[in-house]
């Protein structure tokens, strides 16, 4: 994108929406932050407010949103607990705003004849039994299971991007988004690498669900959002893979961030959770050959940058 364009980011206070927002911002672009701020870190909000290219909103997609703009030019969606621990207090909402959520955006989409993105996931593979996981491989999903909120939700928000694809022609792009880190996570977010950062700086037990022997792929946030972009500005509708292939047994993982963080935490395991996918691998063939994209931040070096805003949040940055 070279001209100046008025872009929407839903969830744009998350954790990669915040990334986004501003990474767009500095190239010179107007952003409008639509959030209701349920998983926002409140740092993330307060370095949105600083930039003269970013207005917020505060807005719950699911509730009708008013068309009070003369042009949108493209529409991110990022809006959705993607955590974990949100799956089971927050079930509701997380289907509501992959169903009536993601239709508000897209009417709005197809009001001002916008270029819409929809940030899918990896849980649409569910618990793969294929690995690495092509965009062709349908998935292995429990419709019912305590992880389904997300998953099936993300799969439907899919199934309504494209239908609006097909029957208005809309300009619509799908990420498949891996496991994704870096600076600017919650804390509290409950999800692997989040978790054994937070309990090796206090010195508590990292706490490993089943033997870790389950592998997760690790994509440094930097590296996703050059994969978004690319992605938003292809002419290709159908899902891309956007992640790092670098696969990682959980146990591993867990020894390097003790390593990293020069830790004295021993690890804990605990029984495995109920459809906890047993791997997670992208298969980025396309995206490297649709938006010659492939990640380039080394782990060890996105662990140590991820572990020195974790220091600073913790109030650790000094020893």
């Amino acid at each position: 994108m070279v001209e100046k364009m008025q872009i929407m980011i839903a969830g744009g206070a998350g954790f990669i929406g915040s990334h986004l927002s501003r990474h767009l911002a500095e190239q010179g672009h107007e952003i409008i932050v639509l959030d209701n701020f349920c998983t926002s870190p409140s740092g993330n909000i307060e370095l949105l407010e600083k930039h003269p290219n970013i207005k917020i909103i505060k807005q719950d997609i699911i509730e009708p949103i008013p068309n009070r703009w003369e042009k949108i030019d493209a529409i991110l969606n990022l809006a959705c607990p993607a955590s974990p621990v949100d799956f089971g207090p927050k079930s509701i909402e997380i289907l509501s705003v992959c169903s009536q959520g993601v239709l508000n955006l897209l009417e709005l989409a197809r009001k001002h004849n916008a270029r819409f993105l929809q940030a899918s996931t990896s849980e649409c593979y569910g618990d793969p039994l294929v690995n690495p996981q092509p965009e062709t491989y349908w998935g292995n999903v429990n419709p019912i299971g305590v992880r389904s909120c997300y998953d099936e939700g993300k799969r439907f928000a899919e199934a309504m991007v494209m239908a609006y694809h097909r029957k208005y022609n809309l300009q619509t792009r799908i990420a498949r988004i891996f496991n994704t880190y870096g600076p600017d996570m919650r804390l509290d977010d409950g999800r692997v690498l989040p978790n054994f950062i937070s309990q090796a700086l206090l010195n508590k037990p990292l706490t490993i669900y089943g033997q870790g022997s389950q592998t997760r792929s690790f994509c440094y946030v930097d590296d996703l959002v050059e994969g978004l972009l690319s992605l938003l500005n292809s002419n290709y509708s159908q899902p891309v893979n956007l992640g790092n292939p670098d696969e990682i047994p959980v146990l591993q993982l867990a020894n390097e961030v003790i390593e990293l963080t020069a830790s004295k935490s021993k690890i804990e395991f605990l029984p495995l959770p109920n459809d906890d996918p047993k791997v997670r691998q992208p298969d980025i063939t396309l995206a490297k050959k649709l938006l010659n994209w492939h990640p380039k931040t080394d782990r060890m070096n996105g662990i140590k940058a991820t572990i020195v805003y974790f220091r600073k949040v913790l109030g650790l940055a000094n020893e």
